[in-house]
């Protein structure tokens, strides 16, 4: 019969393409904070028939196991689903992509501009690794590849379909995977060993962990990790980790929401190999006719605000503003800063330069809300919340809209 070990241990956005710009500046926020925070994890339900019997171990132990985890050395197949429940950008998506995905210039082939793919639908990735320095992952499409590659100070990306590359050395890419596991830069997990570290950083006291059974994944058998918040109003119903029982690297990852449904992350192995990939995964030289865009050129040709990168960046948000306050603990933190310029949402009542797209879109995405902070307007997904209130303040996290009402209240006495 296979183990279930129930013991816990505790462990945390017209007519013009400048209004475009300036509606989009509000949205982003949101919609990119939500993309950043569902990287907490990333990996699909690819159980093999059949649950493995195996001995049975505590969840201090399997946590262990990870932590002393020494694998580096793994090639396969990753297949990722997420739905954050954003819905469709519409005329809107034009201005994403400018307020967004700017920051490492007009490189088709920047990483991060990239890799933000991950974070709606169901993509295959190819992955590879020999150590913290030798990384490899590349995004499979019908007629086309975007491969990342590491080696040492070297870090490539080349999208085929463009036939554009970019380059840099470590030294002028500090978002380049510099740990044990990733495949991306920094801040794009695309492992579930990666992830999963992720999410194990969240243990403390407003956390459940426990070993919930077995599983059979990409051929292997595994133990189930169950994380969950011990507190009420988050978002986030459970993370589940399927982990090598040989060897304790992480092959399956999946974030299953507090409102229930389909996971709003599933990825996972298809196929793993821990033998040594080829050399060769590793190298990369541009082909006569590629476009080549280096490092110090795009960051030159950088003219947009960066964004988000994630819950642990919001207190970046508020171009140039103060920092973040942090509401709350655990699952259940809201972070509580001021929006660009100490402004509002844009409106077409307020703003004539509204687009129309803008203000559906913005119509659409959110729910009008009052309590004693005044009034405001909450942006969901499936994952992360925010609250922007009319005098321009705003509340985001992995919390519920009642949760985010009430923070605002309190910040209001």
């Amino acid at each position: 019969m296979a183990p279930n070990d129930s013991a816990e241990t505790t462990g945390s956005a017209t007519s013009t393409t400048a209004a475009r710009r300036k509606a989009a500046r509000y949205v982003v926020p949101v919609a990119v904070a939500g993309v950043a925070a569902a990287t907490i994890g990333l990996v699909p339900a690819l159980a093999d028939s059949g649950d493995p019997e195996l001995p049975k171990i505590s969840a201090q132990k399997l946590i262990e196991k990870i932590a002393a985890s020494d694998t580096q050395q793994l090639s396969g197949t990753v297949r990722v689903s997420t739905d954050l429940g954003i819905p469709s950008l519409g005329g809107l998506a034009e201005s994403f992509a400018q307020s967004a995905g700017g920051e490492q210039g007009g490189s088709s082939a920047a990483p991060k501009d990239r890799l933000t793919e991950l974070a709606s639908g169901t993509h295959t990735l190819r992955v590879a690794a020999d150590g913290p320095d030798k990384q490899r992952v590349s995004i499979l499409d019908s007629a086309a590849e975007y491969s990342v590659i590491r080696n040492g100070d070297q870090l490539w990306a080349y999208d085929s379909k463009s036939d554009e590359a970019y380059h840099a050395t470590t030294d002028k890419a500090p978002d380049a995977g510099k740990h044990e596991g990733r495949t991306a830069p920094e801040g794009v997990p695309t492992t579930p060993k990666a992830l999963a570290e992720q999410a194990l950083k969240a243990a403390g006291p407003t956390t459940s962990v426990t070993v919930d059974g077995t599983a059979q994944v990409a051929g292997r058998d595994a133990y189930k990790l169950v994380i969950k918040p011990k507190q009420g109003g988050s978002t986030i119903g459970a993370i589940t980790v399927a982990v090598d029982a040989k060897n304790g690297v992480p092959l399956k990852f999946t974030l299953s929401p507090s409102s229930g449904g389909k996971a709003v992350i599933d990825a996972g192995f298809t196929s793993v190999d821990f033998a040594r990939p080829a050399a060769s995964s590793f190298t990369f030289t541009p082909s006569k006719g590629t476009k080549v865009t280096e490092a110090d050129e795009a960051k030159a040709e950088k003219n947009v605000e960066k964004g988000p990168e994630g819950l642990t960046g919001l207190d970046k948000i508020a171009g140039g503003g103060g920092g973040a306050k942090v509401i709350g603990e655990g699952w259940g933190a809201i972070y509580a800063i001021e929006a660009p310029a100490g402004e509002g949402l844009p409106s077409s009542e307020k703003n004539g330069d509204v687009p129309p797209a803008a203000q559906q879109f913005l119509d659409s995405f959110g729910d009008k809300v009052t309590g004693k902070f005044g009034s405001g307007t909450v942006f969901k997904t499936r994952l992360v919340n925010a609250l922007m209130t009319d005098d321009g303040k705003v509340y985001v996290g992995a919390v519920t809209k009642d949760a985010l009402v009430k923070a605002a209240d309190s910040a209001a006495n």
